[in-house]
């Protein structure tokens, strides 16, 4: 599929998810390889906005959803400053290779300034290449290994 041309009539729209998008969350979050129900969606989407530090934004083209990010800032003593994580990026499949996913980047990149934060760090399954390739490409480098332990018990 090729890039499609954006006009200023078709540019994606970046805002903050609302209640009422839960649909909309669930959706992305089940593209992503994360499925939640609408009400799973409410909920996290009434966390995200009651928490300060954390943004949910939703990408609309012609009032469609069709991305979604999510970040979070926090305090790292091992650098000394604040530094946000990335912590879900998805475009709808059918609107890939549009610039959505650039132009969600390009908001929290603008966000995280704002709020005095230094650094961006995405986390990014190992078999997720085009994604490490999408990163590469928008300026993020490749980074330390991450290890994680569920808690299950």
């Amino acid at each position: 599929m090729g890039r499609a041309a954006t006009s200023a009539e078709t540019a994606p729209r970046v805002r903050p998810a609302e209640l009422g998008d839960a649909h909309d969350v669930a959706r992305l979050l089940g593209d992503l390889g994360y499925p939640c129900n609408r009400d799973e969606a409410a909920e996290r989407i009434a966390v995200v906005r009651h928490d300060p530090r954390q943004h949910l934004l939703l990408a609309e083209i012609d009032g469609d959803a069709c991305g979604l990010v999510s970040l979070y800032t926090l305090y790292s003593v091992v650098h000394g400053t604040e530094l946000a994580r990335i912590t879900a990026l998805v475009v709808s499949p059918a609107c890939q290779r549009q610039g959505i996913g650039r132009r969600l980047l390009r908001e929290v990149e603008l966000i995280s300034r704002r709020s005095g934060v230094s650094r961006i760090e995405v986390t990014s399954n190992q078999q997720r290449e085009q994604a490490h390739a999408f990163y590469r490409d928008c300026g993020y480098s490749d980074g330390s290994q991450r290890f994680v332990k569920a808690l299950g018990d």
